[in-house]
């Protein structure tokens, strides 16, 4: 009777701690009001101090640049908030967007400032949206891609609204807003859409925290998992695995090209392996040696400007012969 007692007390005391655990874990990653891009970036280790001059100069004229602030309602009426840039550059061919997806705990223009240069000297126009829960949209809880895929959609008939349905649409996302456009490729996407670009996503919320878990906090998925994926349903009607971007790119009709750094640490490289794998569609990919979480095109910035180059050129030459 005693051992019984004893066995009942461990197991109430093992429930309690992993409830607390879940609870710690899901207050500080999935709540708004928790996150911190600091954490995050500490998380991630990737040193952005080197390169501090680049990023101030490329902020300083991307800000010099027409602009203006644009809001559209989410599919479950959150208050969404984006900014868009006309291109500088006059291109009579064509009419090109690019649709900038942020990472985790980061906002509108800040994980592009750099690749802005990019698009500007090629003449697209951008649209750089704050996913919900970042920035100046609505939401306390993050979608993680999963509810981020839907508002993908939405952002993409402002597009096609805005400049016409002769407009080409690109996709482009660094980290969570790579899992957001992979995760958006199983959808069925209006024929504006051209092509994907992912750098450093991840296949599903529940794979890169079992991930972190592991790697950072040296904790067992279980069961903090499992009792994030209950709340999270509860709270913000998802579950942890509900869209898995390898799933999602099985079924994708559009190209793909996969970007991920040979030294990310925060999302394992090896996912991006699996992706491409997985992907059905035309499919381009990019290791870049030495780059830590998001930092691959600055590493080597001409193979990642040349692998867009490639993978940009290929879709006007398919539109052409189309």
């Amino acid at each position: 009777m005693e051992t019984l007692k004893i066995a009942i007390a461990c197991v109430g005391v093992l429930l309690a701690g992993g409830m607390a655990e879940t609870a710690y874990f899901y207050g500080r990653t999935m709540k708004r009001q928790k996150v911190n891009m600091e954490r995050t970036m500490k998380m991630a280790g990737t040193d952005w101090s080197q390169y501090s001059d680049i990023l101030a100069q490329r902020k300083e004229f991307l800000l010099q640049q027409p602009h203006e602030d644009v809001y559209q309602l989410s599919f479950d009426n959150l208050k969404l908030h984006g900014v868009f840039f006309p291109p500088i550059q006059e291109n009579r061919n064509r009419k090109r967007v690019v649709i900038c997806f942020h990472g985790y705990t980061s906002k509108s223009l800040a994980d592009f400032t750099g690749l802005t240069d990019y698009y500007f000297r090629r003449g697209y126009a951008m649209l750089h949206p704050d996913a919900r829960a970042h920035g100046e949209s609505e939401g306390e809880y993050i979608g993680f891609g999963c509810l981020d895929r839907k508002d993908a959609l939405k952002w993409i008939n402002w597009v096609i609204q805005k400049c016409g349905e002769d407009v080409e649409i690109l996709l482009h996302g660094i980290s969570m807003g790579g899992a957001t456009v992979l995760m958006a490729s199983g959808l069925e996407l209006p024929p504006q859409v051209k092509g994907i670009v992912s750098d450093c996503g991840f296949t599903s919320p529940k794979e890169v925290f079992t991930h972190v878990l592991h790697s950072m906090y040296h904790l067992p998925a279980f069961p903090v998992m499992q009792g994030a994926e209950i709340v999270n349903r509860r709270l913000a009607g998802y579950g942890m695995d509900e869209c898995n971007a390898k799933r999602e790119v099985a079924k994708a009709k559009i190209p793909i090209l996969f970007i991920h750094g040979s030294k990310d640490t925060f999302v394992p490289p090896e996912m991006c392996r699996e992706l491409y794998e997985c992907c059905a569609s035309p499919k381009r990919i990019l290791i870049v040696e030495g780059a830590a979480h998001g930092e691959s095109y600055f590493k080597e910035m001409k193979a990642y400007e040349k692998a867009l180059d490639e993978f940009t050129g290929a879709l006007c030459e398919k539109e052409e012969r189309a």
